[in-house]
C-alpha cells in the first residue's frame, strides 16, 4: 500500500439517503440558490460562537469507524469524501451512520470568540432520520498528512465522485485524541438552513500548515457563513 493509501487508510465515508440528507449533502453547494426565509429568520441556526456552555454529564463518544475504498469528489466549493460502508459513531446508545465529510474555510463555529481556518464537517444520520454533524476545528500549525494525501488526490474539476485505486478512507483520520465537545441544536449551514440539527463540537482542535491553507485557497473561496445568534440556547460542554 501507497504512503497515501496507508494515510488515508486512518481516513473518510457517504451515501445520500433520503431528501433531507441530499440538502444537507448540498449544502456547500447553495450559493446559487435563492436563500430561505428560515436563514434570515430561524432562531437555530447554524454556526455559532460558542462563549457560554453550561456543563453536562452527557453520554461519551464512540467513533465505530471502519476503513473503504476511498470515493472523493471536488464539488466546486470544497473536496467531499462519501462512504457507503465507513461505520458509526455512538452517542450512548444512539446510533448515527456515517454519511460523508467535507472542509469549510473559515471553521464556521468559533470558541470564545476564536476563529479558525478551517473546518472538516462529519455527517452522520440517525435511525430516524436525525442529521448529526461532528466538527473538527483546525488551527495553523504543522503539515496534516491525512490533508496532505487528500489535496494530492482530489479531482482538480468538479466532475463528481472518483474512486481511487488503492487507497483507502477512514475518517478516524481526522479525530483528535480528545472526545472532549460541546453540543447544540442547529441548522444546516446553508439554505435552506433546515433546523433540527445536532452539532458536536469537538473541543481539540487538529494542525494544517500555513501552506495547506493557502493551496486550498487557490482552488476554493470561503464557503460557508458567519456564526448566527444563539437566540437563547443552552451549549453543553462534555465533560
Amino acid at each position: 500500500m501507497s504512503p497515501i493509501a496507508s494515510t488515508l487508510s486512518r481516513s473518510i465515508r457517504l451515501r445520500v439517503l433520503g431528501v433531507g440528507f441530499t440538502l444537507w449533502a448540498a449544502c456547500v453547494a447553495s450559493a446559487a440558490a435563492a436563500e430561505s426565509p428560515l436563514c434570515r429568520l430561524g432562531h437555530r441556526q447554524s454556526p455559532i460562537d460558542i462563549t457560554a456552555t453550561a456543563k453536562a454529564s452527557a453520554p461519551a463518544l464512540t467513533f465505530a469507524y471502519r476503513a473503504e475504498p476511498l470515493r472523493l469528489a471536488n464539488d466546486g466549493h470544497t473536496v467531499r469524501v462519501r462512504f457507503a460502508h465507513g461505520g458509526e459513531l455512538l452517542v450512548g446508545q444512539e446510533r448515527y451512520r456515517l454519511q460523508q465529510f467535507h472542509f469549510h474555510t473559515p471553521g464556521g463555529d468559533r470558541i470564545a470568540g476564536e476563529e479558525f481556518p478551517m473546518a472538516a464537517h462529519l455527517l452522520h444520520k440517525g435511525r430516524s432520520g436525525q442529521l448529526l454533524a461532528v466538527v473538527v476545528l483546525f488551527r495553523l500549525g504543522a503539515e496534516n498528512p491525512t490533508l496532505a494525501a487528500l489535496w494530492t488526490l482530489s479531482p482538480r474539476r468538479a466532475d463528481g465522485d472518483h474512486a481511487v485505486a488503492g487507497a483507502m478512507a477512514d475518517a478516524r483520520a481526522l479525530l483528535p485524541s480528545s472526545r472532549a465537545y460541546y453540543r447544540y441544536e442547529g441548522s444546516l449551514t446553508a439554505s435552506p438552513c433546515s433546523e433540527g440539527v445536532t452539532w458536536l463540537v469537538l473541543k481539540q482542535p487538529l494542525e494544517l500548515s500555513a501552506a495547506q491553507l493557502a493551496h486550498w485557497r487557490t482552488r476554493f473561496e470561503d464557503n460557508i457563513r458567519p456564526p448566527q445568534p444563539l437566540h437563547g440556547r443552552t451549549v453543553l460542554e462534555i465533560p
